[in-house]
């Protein structure tokens, strides 16, 4: 019929929507995603750069940032680990008085880092009233399993320190799932542990909860993100993403291009999609149609909707997934800071207001996100309460079910583990698997 007209329609409606597609993806920057975001305080930012070298110190080639071998506790490797979990290691830092289990990415060479990532498909795994990565969940609760005595120990020698959970892309996300389950376990690891002493920093970290979750902890888990990374922005899975490789001359097909033009708020409402957890830190180093960095800023919010749904296609997405680029941005990023507040000449009493009043910006930012959540109806929501929302009394999960006040005094953690774990044919510990949602 478009050739009976004289005008190729048809044609020219397909070429449209190639140009809809190209430029909704093609033409977007990574600075862009938090371009409304609010600046981050260096407070706040400051232990990035040095959590940073603490993971690099679990590689076998890292760069020269010694450590105090007097204070590494406890080092994990592949030896150690069996392809459990990425190799890690137990940190005391006496001078930011801080307990640091930092955990190492993927390794290129390792299959089963590979097996471990791919170790999910959507909606396998339900988890505290949202959906969670089951092979991150694993492997959190192994380490969980393998140092929960030492934990507990150093936690009860130093009482006022901190503990800290780091982690770099694949290990970032098997810190933030420890975190979680610490969080619901807390008398596991001491009578003297409060939520308020736990904090968890992920580099780079890989999709590893439902919105909800990502929300709800925002006040404990920080992701870093390095302008254009692509691992945070993987909106599928990775055998999807696989798949339309092998697949590409059909990239275009219309089935393609109605999948683009899917709103954000549809894909909110699927509960089983996964996105990257906490608070978000991103360091925004370089702009659109402009050439070289320039001097890095970092952003920060609680974002919910536009959690880094598009894809950046750009030539620096795989450096800035580099743990070396993000210690060295961070740094940079760090010491301007540092430096802006230097200059500013702030008196003392005038910055602890300041600091006060930033604290509290957090807590209602965070309130706004969960009220955020529910007016868009993401699933399993909650609005905050009058009372504040981290004191409440979190949820049980299938995972870890629950125990009544009398056993939980008399329980101890191997027969926790004896209840959501099993033992295979070789006598290894494996997790139990939860019921088809």
């Amino acid at each position: 019929m478009s050739l009976a007209c004289g005008l190729p329609l048809l044609e020219c409606v397909y070429c449209l929507g190639c140009a809809r597609w190209a430029w909704k993806r093609c033409l977007h920057s990574g600075d862009r995603d938090s371009a409304t975001w609010g600046l981050a305080s260096a407070d706040d930012f400051a232990p990035v750069p040095r959590l940073c070298r603490l993971i690099m110190a679990n590689y076998d080639h890292h760069p020269c940032h010694p450590l105090d071998a007097r204070c590494v506790v406890r080092r994990r490797t592949y030896a150690d680990t069996r392809g459990r979990v990425t190799p890690y290691l137990l940190y005391l830092d006496h001078p930011n008085s801080d307990i640091v289990l930092a955990l190492r990415g993927l390794n290129l060479a390792r299959e089963t880092d590979y097996a471990l990532l791919l170790d999910n498909r959507l909606g396998k795994r339900r988890f505290h009233g949202g959906y969670v990565h089951n092979g991150l969940l694993r492997a959190a609760a192994w380490v969980l399993d393998a140092e929960c005595d030492l934990l507990r120990d150093l936690l009860a020698d130093h009482p006022d320190y901190t503990l800290t959970f780091t982690g770099h892309s694949l290990g970032a996300g098997i810190a933030a799932m420890l975190t979680v389950v610490v969080l619901l376990n807390l008398d596991k690891l001491g009578t003297n542990l409060h939520r308020s002493r736990i904090r968890c920093y992920a580099m780079a970290p890989a999709r590893c909860m439902s919105l909800n979750l990502a929300i709800r902890y925002a006040d404990v888990i920080n992701s870093v993100v390095l302008q254009d990374d692509f691992l945070p922005r993987t909106a599928t899975p990775l055998e999807d993403i696989f798949k339309s490789i092998l697949c590409l001359p059909c990239l275009l097909c219309i089935r393609c291009l109605r999948d683009t033009c899917i709103p954000e708020d549809a894909m909110l409402k699927d509960p089983r999609r996964l996105y990257a957890p906490g608070r978000i830190y991103h360091i925004v180093e370089r702009k659109m149609f402009r050439c070289g960095r320039y001097p890095p800023v970092v952003k920060t919010a609680v974002p919910v909707d536009g959690r880094f749904e598009h894809i950046v296609l750009s030539c620096n997405a795989t450096m800035d997934h580099a743990i070396i680029w993000i210690e060295r941005e961070a740094q940079k990023a760090l010491d301007l800071m540092l430096e802006k507040e230097k200059t500013m000449e702030v008196p003392s009493e005038q910055r602890m207001e300041r600091n006060e009043s930033l604290q509290r910006e957090h807590v209602e930012e965070h309130k706004a996100a969960l009220r955020r959540a529910v007016t868009l109806s993401v699933p399993d929501a909650r609005s905050p309460s009058a009372y504040g929302t981290f004191g409440e009394q979190p949820e049980r999960s299938e995972s870890f079910p629950p125990v009544s006040a009398m056993a939980r005094q008399r329980m101890s953690w191997n027969d926790l583990i004896e209840r959501v774990f099993d033992r295979d044919e070789s006598g290894h510990i494996v997790l139990r698997s939860s019921p088809s949602p």
